[in-house]
């Protein structure tokens, strides 16, 4: 059996126990977070300490800030109401083991289609600068507001201990 097949076979017994309640009304977070899509990084409530509705997670390669992302954080602090951001990068994140010509040149090679290339896969090699790079991308668009803390960070997958990363404006002063 496949494991889209299980989990269809995990949803039927879910949907029996399943409260509409627990969702009712529109989404409310308190937060958002911008966090890479490794599985490492799924039990956000037990790693932050908040209940699932009060974040608003937005999973990416990298974790990449994209103009999608940026989409994305306009949507939760203008429309939803999150009050902050938080970019959660990682240690040993698979982003850092590649380029992105590297994976231009597998993929074309494997499939014999060099069409798609070049593609975008936001590879990187330093957890601590892309951080720094994406509090400034976050920060700097006009449409993020200034009153909404955008604070980053990065989780060690061998301790579960997160670790702030300061900005290259706040790390200069």
């Amino acid at each position: 059996m496949s494991v889209i097949d299980q989990a269809m076979k995990a949803n039927e017994r879910y949907a029996k126990t399943y409260d509409p309640k627990w969702g009712a009304g529109p989404p409310k977070p308190k937060l958002a977070v911008v966090t890479c899509m490794d599985p490492r990084l799924s039990d956000l409530p037990g790693i932050l300490g908040l209940k699932h509705a009060d974040i608003d997670v937005i999973r990416t390669g990298g974790p990449a800030v994209t103009e999608d992302v940026l989409a994305e954080l306009l949507v939760s602090t203008r429309v939803l109401g999150s009050k902050e951001i938080m970019l959660l990068n990682h240690t040993g994140c698979g982003f850092t083991t590649f380029t992105d010509a590297e994976l231009n040149a597998k993929f074309s090679k494997l499939t014999g289609d060099a069409t798609p290339a070049p593609m975008r896969f936001f590879a990187f090699k330093d957890p601590e600068q892309q951080t720094k790079d994406q509090i400034e991308m976050v920060r700097s668009h006009p449409w993020i507001s200034k009153e909404v803390p955008v604070r980053g960070f990065i989780f060690d997958v061998n301790t579960g201990r997160l670790r702030e990363v300061m900005a290259h404006a706040e790390a200069a002063s």
